[in-house]
């Protein structure tokens, strides 16, 4: 349907001769890359396009007309372009450069002849092969660049007389990134915004649309430059956004309604893109005429050149620079420039040579085609697949799982890393890829697989090697830190036991975290503690991965995940804490700030590893692992509100637990119901919390003292915590300075007509009080100033627990069963001392009119007191009463009779009914407190 609305206006307008141009812009998820490529069988508008092109130049039954298809593939990602058609790119990614007349372009970018769809398709499969080996290098994910993809159609008629005239169309697909707001990311905050720039290209882009915008409506002001020049991106698409193309765009919207702002803001991008009016042309010239100016250029630059008449000034011009640029800069770098211009022209003058002849040769064009098609694999991997072991990848992006295979062909294959001069069967690149990694080897029965050198990481199935283990059916193998594989081999099916039928990303990142201790039986957990399981699977690669960065850069920085408890104890946030490995200080960062820090980590760790080391100088301001002084959460302590719904204090000292679970002091805190002045009220117990419904409600918290058991936390310490309806946290405390600081911090609040939801927030909820502590920027520590990152993560990680454990007992504490059972059993033990003192009281009561005379008044006083002791209901009290009427009626003549009175002896039977019913139930609540007890102990 897309296709049908969309691409074949594109296809229409390439036949005509007309520049077009198609792309794609919304968040991460909306669809963008699935409309542009598709996945499976499932075709995007590219492919579809694609084929229906060569379809209808199958179907071309016009003998005169030729055609010629190229196609180039490229990824701008970080403001680098790489070429997706060849494996390896120069540092710094290709230049973009400018024509006079050709506008701007990628030099030494890869233009492949292709003669059919299915040539187009292996290309694009190429290409994604690529850009997986680069992504899995840098840890990037195709929401992150932007992919272009530029077919360019020319269709050459021959007339009667033998003259040509050729008619050319450049068709750009292009996929952008994700064009998520700085706000959803989480990054808004953050010192260090968004990934630097990846973001930078798409806000060009709309400043350039906005532009055009203006300018095609008339309200720009004379003069106005459209800003172009300020991202790769805009560069290359000069000509599709404001020039000689005629231009779609897609607006790709997410559903959902938390996505409210990033669709408004898509849709106001592509109103604005709406206005902007180009004036496309046809491109059609007569080939003579085109091979004469392409020979006329080639010879003017050749006398330049030759004749060494062509200053910088004029090399700078003829290659669409600005000369004034030039000023100030060093005889030296001018010369460099120079050279450098030279050798552009040069290579200018050799395409325009390679374009002329063939226009004048097709048998050069159809040489250069069958060259092409001698590079395509013609399905010969897909043929070893079924025979050969191999390994096949697997990338959190979909799109990218499945493009890279390594068969063992050898009976021992050797892993090792990239751009050393040995040679290695099996070549990988970027963190933690030893020099010679591992060796497999293939033995008649088992292949096995083994680290080579000292602290290789690999792991199969989750588990780190340490020795020779042999590698299964479906086995999932990491190598270093990113590089992640299943195994094939074909000719033994068996599986290791717990492999499932389909191996995807998702296992395989849950199994890796088992190491760790995060894989808990999914079956006993509920649904808060499932999404905190897969949130921690998903951040634990990347936190491996900053911490191998901070080793290869010595940064003194140690990253581990944590959950950090809500407010309403019931859920929890996956936090990234970051330790100072010098002095201890450490900060909590959240997912989105952690994951924007990394992607600036990993562009850094990119431009050391390219021989960079200025990076290693860079400002602290500019630094992802520096972050000023702040105060860090000690931990928390959380207070059940359930007995206040039956007007029951809530007064203890609660243990302080960190994120580990662990417990970092006591905090004592006491929650008592009281009038809406703060006067507590006592022993009022609400025996039905339901009565409380619709009347006014106040309850006072008193935040006491602490005791915290860390002397590091000596220069202040502060209380923070929020109740229902609080806009902000409430905090105790002004950072007192001491370990044992005393609060003395009372606040009241307070219903004034408790509804069903307030009610059940009293019955069901808690108040989390978070205890902070003060840092300062200390000094390091002396001992340690001889040691090395890798040295002193070690160290610390033989002191501590690993992370899992951490998440697994926090995990426990969210649960709360045993604070629950604490609260319920409070109440219990309230009930049943109630009854008691009830049960007390009506005893004495009743001895004390057993030695009364009997009489109607003696018995109305008794159903009085005992009522009040009771709180009966009134028709319990009005049936009393009126027995006591019916005694009083009989006269003196009963209180003489031998034998009791009917009606006495039926009251008698009624109240001994009654508190035979009250032993009862206080034996069951003492039943219940006691197997609460039990369960806790």
């Amino acid at each position: 349907m897309v296709f049908d609305d969309l691409g074949k206006g594109v296809l229409d307008n390439a036949f005509e001769g007309y520049n077009c141009s198609l792309f794609a812009y919304g968040q991460t998820g909306s669809g963008k890359s699935y409309s542009m490529v598709g996945y499976g069988p499932n075709k995007g508008i590219v492919p579809i396009t694609c084929d229906e092109l060569f379809k209808a130049i199958e179907s071309n039954q016009d003998t005169t007309k030729t055609f010629q298809v190229t196609f180039s593939m490229l990824e701008i990602y970080n403001e680098q372009v790489r070429d997706l058609l060849v494996k390896s790119n120069p540092k710094g990614g290709l230049s973009v450069r400018q024509h006079p007349s050709l506008g701007f372009y990628v030099d030494n970018l890869k233009h492949t002849p292709v003669g059919s769809y299915k040539e187009i398709e292996a290309r694009m499969d190429e290409g994604t092969k690529n850009r997986t080996v680069a992504s899995t290098n840098m840890n990037a994910t195709s929401s992150r660049a932007h992919t272009v993809v530029t077919i360019t159609f020319d269709q050459v008629k021959e007339a009667e007389d033998g003259s040509k005239m050729k008619k050319s169309s450049v068709m750009n697909l292009v996929d952008l990134a994700g064009s998520e707001r700085a706000e959803s990311t989480g990054a808004t905050g953050d010192r260090l915004k968004e990934g630097a720039n990846i973001n930078k290209s798409l806000s060009a882009l709309g400043n350039v649309i906005s532009a055009l915008a203006e300018v095609s409506s008339g309200k720009a002001a004379k003069g106005k430059i459209v800003p172009y020049r300020d991202s790769v991106l805009t560069k290359l698409l000069q000509n599709a956004l404001g020039g000689n193309s005629k231009t779609i765009m897609i607006a790709a919207l997410s559903p959902a309604d938390v996505n409210y702002d990033e669709t408004l803001s898509t849709l106001r991008y592509a109103d604005r893109a709406k206005q902007i009016k180009n004036k496309a042309t046809v491109n059609e010239s007569p080939t003579d005429k085109l091979i004469r100016e392409l020979k006329e250029e080639n010879e003017r630059m050749k006398q330049l050149l030759e004749g060494g008449g062509l200053t910088l000034d004029q090399m700078m011009q003829q290659s669409g620079h600005d000369s004034a640029a030039m000023q100030g800069v060093s005889e030296e770098e001018r010369e460099a420039m120079r050279q450098e211009l030279e050798e552009q022209i040069r290579r200018e003058m050799e395409a325009n040579l390679k374009m002329a002849d063939r226009m004048e040769n097709t048998d050069q064009w159809n040489d250069e085609l069958q060259q092409a098609k001698s590079e395509i694999d013609d399905n010969q991997t897909e043929q070893m697949k079924k025979t050969t072991p191999h390994f096949l990848n697997l990338n959190e992006d979909i799109v990218l799982t499945g493009m890279v295979t390594h068969f063992l062909t050898k009976e021992e294959t050797v892993v090792g890393r990239l751009g050393d001069d040995q040679e290695d069967d099996i070549s990988l690149s970027g963190i933690s890829i030893k020099k010679e990694h591992c060796k497999i080897i293939m033995q008649d029965k088992e292949i096995l697989i083994m680290p080579m050198e000292e602290n290789a990481k690999i792991k199969v199935n989750g588990v780190t090697l340490t020795g020779p283990v042999p590698l299964k059916h479906k086995d999932r193998v990491l190598f270093g830190l990113n590089h992640l594989y299943v195994f094939y081999n074909p000719k033994n099916p068996a599986t290791s036991e717990g492999t499932p039928e389909k191996v995807d990303y998702e296992f395989a990142s849950l199994e890796l975290s088992k190491e760790q201790g995060m894989a808990w039986d999914e079956q006993n957990m509920n649904r808060e503690q499932q999404r905190l399981r897969q949130e921690i699977a998903e951040v634990y690669p990347m936190i491996a991965e900053a911490n191998a960065i901070s080793e290869e850069l010595d940064k003194f920085k140690s990253f581990d995940v944590v959950l950090i408890a809500n407010n309403d104890a019931q859920s929890a946030n996956v936090m990234i804490k970051m330790t100072n490995l010098l002095n201890g200080n450490t900060w909590m960062w959240d997912r989105s700030t952690f994951v924007n820090r990394k992607f600036i980590m990993e562009e850094h760790y990119q431009k050391y590893s390219e021989g960079d080391n200025s990076i290693l100088e860079i400002p602290k301001e500019q630094d992802p692992f520096w972050e000023p002084v702040e105060d860090v959460m000690i931990g928390a302590a959380t207070y059940y509100l359930q007995p206040l719904a039956y007007k029951i204090e809530v007064d203890e000292k609660m243990p302080i637990y960190d994120y580990k679970g662990k417990s970092e002091g006591n905090l004592n805190v006491g929650i008592y119901p009281c009038d809406s002045s703060g006067k507590v009220i006592e022993d009022d117990y609400c025996e039905d919390p339901d009565e409380l419904l619709n009347k006014p409600f106040s309850f006072k918290i008193t935040v006491r003292d602490a005791v915290i058991s860390k002397s590091r936390f000596i220069k202040g310490i502060q209380v923070r915590f929020q109740v229902r309806g609080d806009e902000s946290e409430q905090t105790a405390g002004n950072f007192v300075a001491s370990l044992t600081p005393n609060f003395n911090f009372s606040r009241i609040v307070s219903f004034e007509s408790l509804k069903a939801a307030e009610l059940d927030y009293l019955k069901n909820g808690s108040i989390v009080f978070k205890v902070f502590g003060k840092q300062e920027d200390v000094r390091n520590d002396t001992a340690k100033k001889h040691m090395n990152t890798k040295q002193l993560r070690q160290a610390e990680n033989n002191k501590q627990d690993n992370v899992g454990n951490s998440a697994s007992a926090l995990l426990q504490i969210l649960s709360g069963d045993d604070k629950k059972l604490v609260s319920e059993m409070k109440v219990l033990q309230k009930k049943c001392d109630t009854y008691d003192r009830h049960e007390q009281q009506i005893k004495k009561i009743c001895k004390e009119y057993s030695e009364m005379e009997p009489s109607p008044e003696n018995f109305n006083l008794l159903i009085e007191e005992i009522s009040k002791v009771l709180t009966l209901e009134q028709t319990v009290r009005d049936k009393m009463k009126a027995v006591a009427l019916a005694s009083r009626l009989v006269g003196v003549g009963a209180s003489q009779s031998s034998e009791p009175n009917p009606e006495t002896q039926k009251l008698y039977r009624e109240m001994t009914t009654m508190e035979a019913e009250r032993r009862r139930q206080n034996e069951d609540l003492r039943s219940e407190g006691d197997s609460a007890a039990c369960t806790i102990l």
